[in-house]
């Protein structure tokens, strides 16, 4: 992306001496559904880690004029995510202070192991890890020569096949039943401690035919990637509803405000994978024209007017991709911190988007500069001179609100008491992006501070993609 193509002069005004990482993180709120998944099947997955050589473009000669090491950020975050699996781990793991855990997670015999946990609990909400899969893979598939330049594609490869391999266990077509959640909230969140240690229930929710959720339907692997696609994509189509209202245990974390993006991005993919020409006319039919509050884990609306664009070349998609960035740029809609850092709520903001857009020929110099900007803002260009992803540089957050990593080695004991410690976490959260400052670019770096400090899978996505 922007991190390896040609040079670009950046230079950004900051106010104050404060500034805000927000920008990119989406909040939570509910989860995507059809992530992108389904593309591998265009090209069909291989054995092993490796994707079909047809994703790797032939790398030229770049001159980057970059401000940080975009690669090592890169790195970092894949182990961020590796950091965050649930099941029976590989002996290759690369995280030392994880282990296996939650081997019982099933559904009578449905085994339901695998995935990763949300954030810094061990709750497995298939939405937000479907929204952050779907914007992982995208980025991979539109800048696999990020990944390759920096020497990070089998890695991401082996990374991202963790989620996708899970995904495939969750839907059953037989029986039209796709699991959405793993884990209940109130008894998860009420632990601080190790997942390796967990005892108490972990009960699993399903969406089916008379409790649907077309919002969540998600699909997964090669062959089986593209069939469990189309399959899931018809279960959602047919039996519309909205998974948190099926799921009411899933309300209160990730609650979903509709299924129409949904739909219509799964259907977008399915058209790029098989070019068949009914997939394009469902996506034109859930086809949202209004201009998008954000993009999240709940909205994906600018992610299918953007990829309808990117399908089509028709000029009232590309329209509706450009206002919503304008919303986003300075003298939009969307306020900034005094240092100059798009704020939209205080869970976090988005960035990622511009570099999609980017991408596809829609003002390209403006949206990688103000994309840049921002990404420098997270990695250290700050009044605090912090960088807000864990690990990177030599100024961090050293209290992320993540259960794991606030542990003593075993065996010794994690309390609540790990959690109110003011010492700084045992097992550094290697790539993690934490929540970020405030409005008025203010930020403690305080374990207790979930807002600020928390860590999540759907806020490294656009962010690892956009390192790419």
């Amino acid at each position: 992306m922007f991190t390896h193509g040609s040079d670009i002069d950046v230079s950004v005004n900051y106010q104050d001496d404060q500034m805000k990482e927000h920008l990119y993180v989406e909040t939570k709120t509910s989860f995507f559904t059809y992530f992108m998944v389904v593309n591998f099947g265009e090209y069909g997955m291989p054995s092993g880690n490796h994707l079909p050589s047809i994703l790797v473009p032939t790398l030229t000669a770049k001159t980057p004029a970059t401000r940080y090491d975009y690669g090592e950020a890169l790195r970092l975050s894949i182990l961020f995510y590796d950091a965050q699996r649930s099941g029976k781990l590989p002996a290759d793991n690369p995280i030392p202070w994880r282990h296996d855990s939650a081997l019982q997670d099933s559904d009578g015999s449905v085994d339901l192991t695998g995935g990763w946990y949300d954030a810094g609990d061990h709750v497995k909400f298939n939405f937000p890890m479907a929204a952050a899969t779907t914007n992982l893979l995208w980025g991979l598939v539109k800048w696999t020569d990020g990944y390759q330049s920096s020497g990070q594609l089998d890695m991401m490869y082996d990374m991202i096949k963790w989620p996708l391999q899970y995904f495939l266990k969750c839907w059953l077509p037989d029986t039209s039943t796709y699991y959405v959640q793993v884990g209940d909230g109130k008894l998860d969140f009420a632990y601080w401690g190790r997942a390796e240690d967990m005892t108490m229930a972990r009960p699993a929710f399903k969406v089916t035919q008379n409790n649907p959720g077309s919002d969540v339907a998600d699909s997964a692997f090669s062959t089986k990637l593209l069939t469990a696609a189309k399959s899931l994509y018809k279960f959602a189509k047919d039996y519309k509803g909205i998974y948190s209202q099926s799921v009411p245990e899933a309300n209160l974390y990730y609650s979903s405000t509709g299924y129409r993006d949904e739909l219509c991005l799964g259907a977008a993919w399915l058209y790029k994978a098989t070019n068949d020409s009914q997939y394009l006319t469902d996506a034109k039919s859930f086809y949202d024209p209004a201009t998008a509050w954000a993009e999240s884990w709940d909205e994906k609306k600018v992610s299918c007017q953007l990829l309808l664009f990117e399908l089509t070349k028709e000029d009232k998609y590309k329209n509706n991709v450009e206002a919503f960035m304008q919303s986003w740029m300075p003298g939009g809609s969307v306020p900034y911190t005094p240092c100059g850092l798009a704020f939209r709520i205080k869970w976090g903001s988005l960035r990622y988007a511009a570099l999609m857009a980017a991408d596809n020929g829609i003002n390209s110099d403006a949206y990688k500069k103000w994309a840049l900007s921002q990404m420098n803002y997270i990695l250290g260009d700050n009044n605090l001179h912090i960088s807000y992803e864990i690990g990177f540089g030599s100024k961090y957050p050293q209290h992320p609100h993540h259960r794991g990593s606030s542990c003593p080695d075993a065996p010794n004991a994690c309390t609540i008491q790990h959690q109110h410690s003011s010492s700084p976490n045992p097992n550094v959260l290697k790539g993690a992006l934490v929540g970020g400052p405030g409005q008025n670019d203010d930020y403690v770096d305080n374990r207790n501070d979930y807002v600020k400090n928390e860590v999540a899978v759907d806020y490294n996505a656009g962010f690892q993609s956009a390192l790419a």
